[in-house]
């Protein structure tokens, strides 16, 4: 085709009208590649969130993934008490209540548990616990598996101000303390290796599927804050998941272990009361980050846990001491302890449910019900409960979940009428009284799981490794044979 006049006019044109579409292209993709910025909070979204921080509510949008420095601090600082409460109060507390030969293979069970389960919760524990991605009710997930993924944002399943790696550190410690409880039915009698491998196994079948169904965001029994949760039950801060799980097992244990070489026989009083009365202190201060931190917030509700654990642990004591007085003629330090530890057993799931008179009425309750237990009921059925683990915590931690269902109001706690517990029926239980009713069921469960696993758990190690040392070396003590070392030099 011949050139004419027009074409250097058309060539022209045709770059021009290139050049823009290139132009309007490559702008598309700009914009397409790096989004506008998002505007600045406004002023009333600021407000909005400081609100927010001090009424431990969702901040919106503003302040999503970020941590509150008072809340983190109050729920390190709880982080601390709870592991004081094992190390060294409960160490202590049973430490002085075994015999001078002993007393060293207390300390080592409490040691060795705490390195155990820290391990156990890095790789598996607080996944499975209060992790998501399985959507159950009896187990949580696998996308924290060793603590991936969980830094210092909150994990707004479970708290909006508290980051995520505090949380998980908190519910470590509920973790350590809770099979360490165990040790105290079972004390001087079982060797340290077959306790580790029971409380390996333990972990596993027991806690971490109670814990999840109790507090995890899809549980079973979460009635606060599962809104499908089939039985809407409350356990504030362990009734079910960390005593009635431990004592129950406990008195399985020991039934299956068999009494001491020597009982009924031998002394077996106490080395040292004031060991036994330095570690109930400790457990007394460790406990209020036990029930106060529970609220995973410096909150009002913490501030009534705080309360009311005060005032069942002092009732408690003092109760205990008075009936000794009436039916033994004194008053002993072992009455006291035992006591104030029953208190804060009864109190544990009740804290941030009932009001200062439903406090008292649980301190009373607790002093009389475990005293009951401790003196008549192991001497009647004779198992060796050398602690009086059960008697404490099995019957303290299951009258504690019950009474929690006829005391517990929302004049304390809004959140036992909140959505979820609407949803779920709780809010319902609460204000027509029946809330006793799922109280049962959830303890009903946790018997059995308990039990049937302790069961199982207990005679897999006894036929594997064996559960007892030689009664040579029982005699002998466990300190020396199993940890070559003497507590005192005399």
């Amino acid at each position: 085709m011949p050139l004419t006049m027009h074409t250097p006019q058309r060539l022209l044109r045709t770059a021009l009208f290139a050049g823009l579409a290139c132009y309007l292209s490559l702008t598309a993709v700009a914009q397409t590649a790096a989004p506008a910025a998002p505007a600045a909070p406004t002023s009333d979204e600021r407000i909005s969130a400081l609100e927010a921080y001090v009424n431990n509510t969702d901040p919106g949008k503003s302040l999503t993934g970020v941590a509150g420095p008072g809340h983190n601090a109050w729920m390190m600082t709880s982080s601390a008490l709870v592991l004081f409460m094992t190390l060294p109060g409960l160490a202590l507390f049973y430490g002085g209540l075994v015999r001078k030969k002993n007393v060293l293979s207390v300390l080592a069970q409490c040691l060795g548990i705490t390195g155990l389960v820290t391990i156990l919760w890095w790789a598996f524990g607080y996944s499975l616990v209060f992790g998501s991605n399985f959507n159950s009710p009896y187990v949580g997930g696998t996308e924290y598996f060793f603590l991936k993924d969980v830094t210092s944002a909150p994990n707004t399943n479970y708290a909006y101000w508290v980051s995520q790696n505090v949380f998980a550190m908190y519910q470590l410690m509920f973790a350590i303390i809770t099979p360490a409880l165990i040790v105290g039915a079972i004390a001087e009698r079982m060797k340290f290796s077959a306790i580790l491998a029971f409380v390996t196994v333990w972990m596993f079948v027991v806690y971490f599927p109670l814990a999840h169904m109790v507090w995890g965001s899809s549980g079973l029994m979460n009635g606060v804050w599962n809104g499908d949760a089939r039985i809407p039950a409350i356990d504030f801060a362990g009734g079910t998941v960390v005593h009635m799980s431990s004592g129950w097992s406990a008195l399985l244990l020991c039934i299956i272990l068999g009494p001491r070489v020597g009982l009924g026989k031998e002394k077996m009083a106490p080395h040292s009361m004031v060991l036994c009365m330095v570690g109930t202190g400790m457990l007394w201060v460790g406990w209020y980050g036990f029930n106060a931190g529970s609220a995973v917030a410096a909150d009002g509700v913490a501030a009534n846990a705080f309360t009311t654990t005060t005032l069942a642990t002092a009732v408690a004591a003092f109760t205990w001491g008075a009936v000794e007085r009436i039916f033994r003629g004194h008053a002993s330090i072992l009455g006291f302890c035992s006591g104030a530890v029953a208190g804060l057993v009864v109190i544990t799931p009740a804290c941030g449910f009932v009001n200062s008179t439903g406090a008292v009425i649980i301190g009373v309750l607790a002093a009389v019900v475990p005293y009951l237990a401790c003196t008549k009921l192991k001497a009647k059925f004779g198992y060796d409960d050398a602690l009086d683990t059960f008697g404490v915590h099995a019957v303290g931690g299951t009258l504690g979940a019950f009474i929690t269902g006829v005391l517990a109001t929302a004049a304390v706690n809004s959140n036992l009428t909140g959505a979820p517990a609407v949803k779920n029926g709780l809010a319902k239980l609460v204000t027509d009284g029946g809330l006793w009713s799922a109280q049962l069921k959830a303890i009903g469960l946790t018997l059995v799981l308990a039990l049937v696993a302790t069961l199982v758990i207990a005679y897999l190690v006894k036929v594997t490794i064996g559960l007892r040392p030689t009664e040579e070396v029982e005699r002998q003590g466990l300190d020396i044979n199993e940890h070559g070392e003497e507590g005192y030099a005399s």
